[in-house]
């Protein structure tokens, strides 16, 4: 099993297994484990993501959903076992015998631009004007060109219904507001992957409505591939095409949102669904 530090042997072929369709999923986990100290939080995790598809983590708090997002995000480093994203290791480089072991700080910041993650915090920088707050990213960490950046900045607060609050700093804007500029920030990055993080847990009731509505026309009208956790389990039926439901780490079941959600096969995913819904 690999750790942070000691050298994973790869399989001859130097890939990671295809899906049973034939076609390599964009994000593999593969016998996935991370641990602090001796909690472990996810139990060497098999699951895979196509590209384009939706998918949404569901399950009890502390079952691991975060976690698997900020090792996408790599924001964490796995325990054992290797994430892949399109074909290469995630956290990983190739030794020249074939093994892997840990990225630097360089290859992981390469990894990180294909990938764009709205957290449950806005995180905005609150000494910079929204136009700023998206541009900034663009510009230092892909190289864009600044007015190339505001243009497409500016049609990205269009998509999220913002056009009117390019000079606004974030205190001025209301919660809902300031996740819609945290949407806009992460698409900015023009990401292949969208990690959504309870993104209405910090909002207002009255705001929850308008922000998922946003991510549902988002889901439908382009190719970016999803994986959202969320409690907001009507979203999840709407805007998946796969649903997992996570318990102590593992997949308890998996499956389109009509058989998780109306003929769920596992016990717990029974009782986890009677006690939300």
């Amino acid at each position: 099993m690999a750790t942070d530090s000691a050298p994973l042997k790869e399989p001859a072929d130097a890939a990671p297994p295809a899906e049973d369709t034939g076609v390599e999923p964009l994000i593999r986990f593969d016998k996935v484990v991370k641990r602090y100290g001796s909690h472990v939080v996810l139990d060497e995790l098999d699951f895979t993501v196509r590209r384009g598809e939706h998918v949404t983590l569901i399950g009890p708090s502390g079952s691991g959903k975060t976690t698997i997002l900020r090792l996408l995000m790599t924001l964490e480093k796995v325990s054992g076992g290797v994430i892949w994203v399109d074909g290469s290791p995630l956290s990983h480089v190739r030794r020249p015998d074939g093994s892997l072991k840990p990225a630097g700080e360089k290859e992981l910041r390469r990894a990180r631009r294909k990938i764009g993650m709205v957290f449950q915090q806005f995180n905005l920088f609150p000494n910079m004007k929204v136009l700023q707050n998206i541009t900034e990213a663009p510009v230092n960490v892909l190289g864009m060109d600044r007015d190339e950046a505001e243009a497409r900045a500016r049609e990205l607060l269009d998509l999220v219904g913002l056009s009117g609050k390019v000079d606004a700093h974030p205190s001025q804007l209301s919660g809902g507001q300031q996740q819609r500029v945290a949407i806009a920030r992460a698409l900015a990055m023009r990401p292949e992957i969208l990690l959504l993080d309870e993104v209405t847990s910090a909002l207002d009731p009255e705001l929850v409505a308008g922000v998922l509505d946003l991510l549902g026309d988002i889901a439908r009208s382009t190719d970016i591939t999803m994986v959202c956790v969320t409690h907001e389990m009507n979203f999840a039926r709407d805007v998946s095409e796969k649903v997992l439901m996570f318990d102590a780490g593992r997949v308890v079941e998996s499956g389109s949102p009509e058989k998780i959600f109306t003929a769920p096969e596992h016990a717990r995913t029974r009782e986890f669904l009677n006690a939300v819904l």
